[in-house]
């Protein structure tokens, strides 16, 4: 199965990213680009864009990153690092690259930037497969619950 067809499968489910008026515009092995412009709606009491929002495109991205291979996998510790505020009209930019997956856990980084290049944060992520197919060709693993993690 290629990144192309499991992250189509995905986003197709994916009401969160899509929600928030993210576009996924790159998919590949261990990797993912998404991007989102930062709406009225976004913008906190500070007059910046709410981290929670530039977080969501991080996980966002890194969720698409590593999930290539077809096997569910879910977050198990994330973290942002905000380097500088991003603001109301800019459109951000989140490159997420698998750095290393081992067994059923990996690690993803993802580096969210303005239109301009300008690194607005840093996001490491720690996955875990949890078992079951992403695509149509699911073998049905999961359980109601989740399946097991």
């Amino acid at each position: 199965m290629s990144a192309a067809a499991v992250a189509a499968a995905m986003w197709a489910e994916d009401h969160a990213s899509r929600g928030l008026g993210m576009s996924l515009d790159h998919v590949a092995e261990g990797r993912a680009v998404l991007s989102m412009a930062v709406t009225e709606a976004m913008v906190n009491g500070h007059g910046i864009c709410h981290g929670g929002f530039i977080f969501a495109l991080a996980d966002s991205a890194f969720a698409f990153a590593c999930n290539w291979t077809d096997e569910r996998t879910v977050a198990a510790h994330c973290a942002i690092t905000y380097v500088r505020p991003a603001r109301l009209g800019m459109r951000l930019i989140a490159e997420a690259v698998e750095t290393v997956r081992f067994g059923r856990s990996g690690v993803t980084d993802v580096t969210v930037r303005d239109q301009t290049g300008a690194v607005i944060a840093l996001f490491r992520g720690h996955s875990r497969t949890i078992g079951g197919r992403i695509t149509k060709a699911q073998d049905d693993t999961m359980t109601a619950k989740g399946g097991d993690a």
